[in-house]
């Protein structure tokens, strides 16, 4: 990790801002713990029998934030580039041949969507289903900080493992 380029989170705005500002926070802090690694570094798994990875990480984060945003507040039906068609489950960590250019960029690309659908809506209680559950962009922001600083602790141990970098 070279130089810390997080925006820092503000201490007094109002709701949307602060959940904003904390969830790009995280995401940010993703992108600094796979700085400046090379692909095989980016795929290098934990430990057995786990399968986690930086590259997963930056995947299954690309995953969470379709899945929330587009599918569940959108109301899409969009498919994980990375699951194979009949298969139920998210083939995300599964980063042996893995592309690590396109990780990279479905990630960004559905961060900006996700903050693009943020920026558009009229208030933190626009909600969206998944099967009988309903939820507010409030709580999918709110979830979404949560998802990324669980998961950022796993890029901390798995940065520490790669090259002994800790910190942030």
């Amino acid at each position: 990790m070279t130089r810390d380029h997080r925006i820092p989170t503000p201490r007094t705005a109002d709701e949307r801002a602060t959940l904003t500002a904390m969830l790009q926070f995280q995401r940010d802090t993703l992108a600094m713990k796979c700085e400046g690694l090379t692909p095989e570094q980016l795929r290098t798994r934990a430990i057995a029998p786990s399968g986690l990875s930086l590259l997963g990480l930056v995947r299954h984060a690309a995953e969470v934030e379709r899945g929330w945003f587009r599918n569940v507040m959108g109301g899409e039906h969009s498919r994980s580039p990375w699951t194979p068609p009949g298969a139920t489950d998210w083939a995300d960590f599964d980063v042996d041949d893995a592309d690590v250019d396109e990780a990279f960029a479905v990630w960004r690309a559905e961060c900006a969507r996700a903050r693009h659908f943020v920026d558009a809506a009229p208030s933190l209680d626009v909600t969206g289903s998944l099967g009988d559950e309903t939820y507010s962009l409030r709580y999918v922001l709110a979830h979404m900080i949560e998802e990324y600083a669980r998961h950022n602790g796993h890029a901390d141990l798995l940065r520490e493992r790669i090259d002994g970098r800790t910190g942030e």
